[in-house]
C-alpha cells in the first residue's frame, strides 16, 4: 500500500528528490508525506466539483472563480459512461478539454475515476454494462433481490473496469506526462456496501463460507501491535486464530460481515489501481464516507476504507497509496485525526463548502500534515464561505514555503475550537514555547462606537468561523495567522522565566517569500503587550519576536 512512500523514503535518504523529478509522486520527509509535482513538493489548495459538472463546457464559466479564490487545483470527475459509451470506443475530449483549460489558468488536476462505483452505486457505469444483468451482474440484498451496484465478486465486472481505466491512464501519460497537470487519481469513490451489511450473491456467500485469504492473516501477524483497535480486538477476541473461515477467524456478527466486505472492496479497487498504475504510475487512492453517531453497518456505506478497516485494504490494495475522508460532519478534526495514520499520507478530497472550511483548512495543512485541503461543490461557493476560503488560500499559498519546510521538524501546529461550548484554551507548544488559544467567533462593537464590550456583546450575533496556523521560526519568533484568535505566550508548565512579546507586527509574504512589512501593532492591538490578538471576521498574519523576563 505504502510502496511509493517507501522507495521514496529511500531517495530521499540518499539525497534525492524522488521516483522521479517528471512524474508527479509522493516522497516521505521524517514521516510526512509531500506530493512532489516538477521536482517541488507542494500543497493543493483545491475544490471539487459538483458532480455532474465535470465536464469542459460546463466547468468553462468557473475557472475564473477558482483562480480568483487562490485555488491552484480541482479535483474533478472522469465518467466511465462519458469515455466509453459503447465497449471498447473510447472518447477523450472531455477529459483533453478539462487538462487544457486547467493549464491556460496554471492549475493542477486531481481526477476522480468514477468507474465501477460511485457512492456505493453504479449510476456512472456505462449504458452497455448496466444493460447486461446476466455478464455484469449486481450486489444483492436480502429478498434477495439485486440493487445498483455492480458486484465485487465479479470477474467480468473487474475486467471490464480495469479496461476502461487502463485506458484512461494510457491516454493521460500520452496527452500530459510532459506538463504534469494531472498529479494524482482517485480510484472509484465512496465505495461502500448499503442496506446491508454484506452482498448476498451466490459468489459473495461461496467467499464468507470460505478461509480468510492468507495475505489478510498475514498481515494481521506483521501488524499485530499497531492494528486499528477495532479490528486487532476483534480477531484476539476470537483466538487470534491464523486460519479459518471469516467467522472462525473473526466471531459472527456484522462486524465480521464489514471485515469480509472490506477485503473484497478493496481487492478490486486495489486491482483497478494497479492496473492503471503500469499505464503511468500517478499517486492513487481511494476515500470514504464516514460514519453517521450511532450507524451500524448496513446504516451507512459499509466496508469502505475507514480508520477501523484501514488495515485491511492496506493488505488488499497495496496499489493505493492512501486511503482519504470525505468530512461533512461538524466534528471535522476528530475524522480528520482519525487519518493520521503513520504511513498513510494526508488528503481531504471533499468536506462542506460552508464558511468554517476556511478554518479547517488551517487545520489540515497546520496540524494533520495535508497534502491538500478540498471543499466540494467548489463552482456553487458563494458569500461569505467564498470570501473567506478565498483569503484561507491567499494565507496557504504565503506559508507553503514554510509549512512545508517546516512541519517535518515539528515546528508547525493549527487549531480551531472543538464546538461551540468550548472554555478552556486550546494547548500549542512548539519548541520551549506554549501558546494558549481561545477563539473570537463573532465581531464585537468597539470602543469607539459607543458601546462598552462586554461579554454579552461578545456573545452576540452571528457567530463566524475562528482559528489559526502557528509556525515556529525559531526560539524567538513565531507566525501566527488566521483570524479570531487570542494567544498568550508562556514558557511550558508555567516555568520561569516569563515570555514576552517583543514586537508584533502585521504583514505578508510575497510571491519570492519576502516579508512585507504593513504595521507594528501594540496597545488594544496587542491587549497592552501582553497577547497576540488576530481581529474576526478576516484572515491576517503576523509576525512574533519573543524574549523572557
Amino acid at each position: 500500500m505504502k510502496l511509493i512512500l517507501a522507495l521514496t523514503a529511500l531517495a530521499v535518504a540518499a539525497g534525492c528528490v524522488g521516483l522521479s523529478a517528471d512524474i508527479p509522486h509522493l516522497q516521505n520527509v521524517e514521516g510526512v508525506a509531500q506530493l512532489v509535482v516538477d521536482g517541488r513538493p507542494m500543497l493543493l489548495r483545491a475544490g471539487e466539483l459538483d458532480n455532474s459538472s465535470g465536464e469542459p463546457e460546463v466547468m468553462a464559466k468557473s475557472w475564473k472563480d477558482f483562480a480568483e479564490m487562490n485555488l491552484n487545483a480541482v479535483v474533478t470527475p472522469v465518467y466511465w459512461e462519458v469515455i466509453e459509451p459503447s465497449e471498447g470506443a473510447f472518447d477523450w475530449s472531455s477529459v483533453d478539454g478539462v487538462i487544457d483549460a486547467a493549464r491556460e489558468y496554471n492549475m493542477r488536476v486531481v481526477f476522480l475515476w468514477f468507474g465501477s462505483w460511485k457512492n456505493s452505486m453504479s449510476c456512472y457505469a456505462p449504458g452497455w454494462v448496466k444493460a447486461d444483468t446476466k455478464r455484469f451482474p449486481r450486489a444483492m440484498v436480502p429478498g434477495p433481490r439485486p440493487i445498483e451496484m455492480l458486484s465485487a465478486f465479479s470477474g467480468e465486472c473487474l475486467k471490464a473496469d480495469e479496461t476502461a481505466f487502463t485506458a484512461l491512464m494510457r491516454h493521460i501519460k500520452e496527452y500530459d506526462a510532459d506538463k504534469s497537470t494531472v498529479v494524482m487519481v482517485q480510484v472509484e469513490n465512496e465505495v461502500g456496501m448499503v442496506e446491508t451489511e454484506r452482498d448476498r450473491s451466490p459468489e459473495a456467500d461461496a467467499a464468507f463460507a470460505g478461509p480468510v485469504p492468507q495475505a489478510l492473516i498475514d498481515s494481521l501477524k506483521a501488524r499485530r501491535d499497531s492494528l486499528a483497535p477495532k479490528l486487532r480486538a476483534r480477531w484476539l477476541e476470537n483466538g487470534e486464530k491464523t486460519s479459518g473461515t471469516w467467522e472462525e477467524v473473526f466471531g459472527k456478527g456484522s462486524a465480521t460481515e464489514e471485515i469480509f466486505m472490506a477485503w473484497y472492496f478493496a481487492l478490486y479497487a486495489g486491482k483497478v489501481a494497479a492496473a492503471g498504475k503500469a499505464e503511468y504510475a500517478l499517486p492513487m487512492y481511494t476515500n470514504a464516507a464516514l460514519i453517521r453517531p450511532g450507524a451500524e453497518p448496513g446504516q451507512y456505506p459499509s466496508a469502505g476504507p475507514l480508520p477501523h478497516l484501514y488495515d485491511v485494504w492496506r493488505a488488499a490494495a497495496p496499489a493505493l497509496d492512501f486511503l482519504s475522508p470525505d468530512i461533512y460532519f461538524t466534528n471535522f478534526t476528530d475524522w480528520a485525526d482519525a487519518y493520521r495514520i503513520p504511513g498513510n499520507a494526508h488528503f481531504i478530497p471533499e468536506t462542506l463548502r460552508s464558511p468554517v472550511a476556511s478554518v479547517n483548512a488551517l487545520y489540515a495543512f497546520g496540524q494533520c500534515g495535508s497534502m491538500g485541503f478540498s471543499p466540494y461543490g467548489i463552482n456553487f461557493i458563494s458569500g461569505q464561505a467564498r470570501e473567506l476560503l478565498g483569503q484561507s488560500y491567499d494565507l496557504v499559498r504565503q506559508l507553503e514555503p514554510l509549512i512545508l519546510s517546516r512541519t517535518p521538524k515539528g515546528d508547525v501546529a493549527a487549531c480551531v475550537p472543538l464546538g461551540p461550548e468550548q472554555r478552556a484554551p486550546r494547548r500549542i507548544d512548539l519548541g520551549g514555547i506554549r501558546m494558549l488559544v481561545t477563539f473570537q467567533t463573532v465581531i464585537p462593537p468597539s470602543l469607539a462606537d459607543g458601546v462598552v464590550v462586554s461579554g454579552e456583546a461578545r456573545n452576540a450575533g452571528a457567530t463566524i468561523p475562528a482559528g489559526c496556523i502557528v509556525i515556529r521560526l525559531s526560539d524567538e519568533e513565531i507566525l501566527v495567522g488566521g483570524m479570531g484568535v487570542t494567544v498568550l505566550f508562556s514558557a511550558p508548565g508555567g516555568r520561569a522565566p516569563a515570555v514576552g512579546l517583543k514586537s508584533v507586527e502585521e504583514g505578508r509574504f510575497d510571491g519570492a517569500g519576502n516579508w512585507i512589512h504593513h504595521a507594528f501593532l501594540n496597545g488594544d492591538q496587542t491587549n497592552q503587550g501582553r497577547q497576540v490578538m488576530l481581529p474576526a471576521g478576516r484572515f491576517s498574519l503576523q509576525k512574533v519576536s519573543l524574549y523572557r523576563y
